[in-house]
């Protein structure tokens, strides 16, 4: 009888369950969305990822993670009209949200270049305009924080068996991004009005739903998740931040910010660009449409129907309890 040779018995096993197809939940006919071809999904990936995103040793002194900006119950925004970073820095824009973030074309309110979420955690991480969590420069340390742990060691073994578990920059990045790829929110009572219940939405909100398209509002709020995609400017543009222009240097840029989608808009607030709007009406009233009481009532009912309740608790998307079978 030939003896076992368990590295290689080992390393194929990690590659059978690294392989196994994964299976989108989504409602029925929809298709999923665009996964590029060398960050493939798998649950060991999308597992890592959930781990890495509640984790702060992501940050330069170990006090910021992904979800300290990014708070579940917020939509994945986070509640600041923006938000410091781990040396201080004052934030210059306010925190997105993360639903449907899979299907957007564009991922910064201010970068077109950026149009996949592996480059897009790097922003967050390696940025220095301003400095969030301020890995730049300490590249190197973040594989010697995560590989001091064991079961990490265990978890992108599992998960980048092509990459023989490597832990760097670029399986962080590919793993996170796995993991923001099932932020997928389709069950607001808009979503579930769209499916045929009759009974999902108010009469207010029916009426909102109107008004947000005969007012002009969806020609920009587009889609399924409620953006163009494009940059616009509603205001003059200001010193403090001269949004498209900063990336494109073309002054006639200035002061031009991304669509923002509007997938569980009512939690996600402040908002605006700046988050100065700190109400959603106000921030109705800042697009300079004139509108009735009556009528922003409706739009803001129609608004907070695009609240999906399963997908602010769903605890695949919370912090995890445990990893490697041991409580975290």
């Amino acid at each position: 009888m030939k003896p076992v040779r368990w590295p290689l018995l080992l390393a194929t096993l990690l590659l059978i369950g690294a392989g196994r197809p994964w299976h989108w939940s989504l409602p029925l006919g929809e298709a999923p969305p665009p996964v590029p071809v060398g960050n493939a999904m798998s649950g060991a990936k999308v597992e890592l990822g959930r781990r890495l995103f509640y984790d702060a040793d992501l940050s330069a002194n170990g006090t910021l993670s992904c979800a300290g900006c990014h708070e579940q119950h917020r939509g994945f925004a986070d509640g600041n009209r923006t938000r410091p970073g781990v040396h201080g820095d004052p934030g210059l824009r306010n925190v997105p949200g993360l639903a449907n973030v899979a299907w957007l074309p564009r991922l910064t309110i201010a970068d077109p270049a950026i149009t996949n979420l592996e480059a897009q955690v790097a922003v967050p991480l390696l940025g220095e305009h301003p400095v969030e969590m301020g890995m730049k420069g300490m590249e190197a340390e973040l594989p010697r924080r995560l590989g001091a742990d064991a079961c990490y060691r265990r978890m992108f073994a599992r998960a980048f068996p092509d990459r023989r578990g490597q832990i760097d920059i670029a399986t962080v990045s590919a793993a996170l991004a796995a993991f923001e790829r099932t932020l997928i929110s389709r069950d607001s009572p808009y979503d579930r009005d769209r499916r045929g219940q009759a009974d999902a939405l108010s009469m207010s909100a029916r009426q909102g739903a109107h008004l947000f398209a005969d007012k002009g509002c969806a020609s920009c709020h587009a889609g399924r998740d409620f953006s163009d995609g494009a940059y616009h400017r509603l205001e003059p543009a200001t010193a403090t931040d001269p949004g498209l222009a900063e990336k494109t240097g073309v002054a006639s840029d200035a002061g031009r910010f991304r669509t923002p989608p509007l997938r569980n808009v009512a939690v996600t607030g402040p908002w605006w660009h700046d988050g100065a709007a700190q109400t959603l009406d106000a921030a109705i009233l800042r697009h300079g449409q004139k509108l009735t009481d009556a009528e922003r009532i409706a739009i803001t009912a129609f608004l907070d129907s695009l609240t999906d309740q399963a997908f602010l608790t769903d605890p695949r998307f919370a912090m995890p309890d445990e990893a490697c079978g041991k409580k975290l």
